[in-house]
């Protein structure tokens, strides 16, 4: 398992922002908005907010 806080951040990160530029992509139409593509944009998001979560009580943990 990743025990790196920043690597965590980072990660979730990118997918928080995979989470958004996806829907962006659908809705100016540039993407077909599909069943999938919707809940792929979704888990993607929540996945990045997870990991986002993990890694600053990772960084929290480490300072005390």
């Amino acid at each position: 398992m990743i025990k790196d806080p920043r690597l965590l951040l980072t990660f979730g990160l990118f997918l928080m922002l995979g989470g958004i530029v996806l829907p962006f992509l659908m809705v100016i139409q540039i993407l077909e908005s599909t069943f999938f593509l919707n809940f792929l944009s979704w888990g993607i998001s929540t996945l990045g907010l997870a990991l986002g979560m993990v890694g600053f009580a990772l960084m929290n943990r480490k300072q005390q």
